[in-house]
């Protein structure tokens, strides 16, 4: 079981489920019309290291965060 978190404007609470790669997360999360939205604008993090493919994979206790992009000023 992995967890995913959502972080910043996304306002899901966390949630875990089985996965082997983030290619099986972006499936869950995809079923989620309000998550699609993020999917393809949010960075992606497994254990608080940036990563860039969904071919990454996952072993059982990882947590995933979802970054959404953000402005300052």
């Amino acid at each position: 079981m992995v967890t995913v978190e959502f972080l910043g404007p996304i306002q899901k609470a966390p949630l875990t489920l089985e996965a082997s790669s983030l290619r099986d997360v972006a499936g869950a999360l995809k079923s989620d019309s309000e998550l699609a939205q993020w999917l393809e604008n949010c960075a992606v993090a497994v254990n608080d290291t940036l990563v860039a493919s969904l071919d990454t994979p996952l072993k059982d206790g990882d947590k995933v965060s979802l970054l959404p992009p953000v402005c300052g000023g």
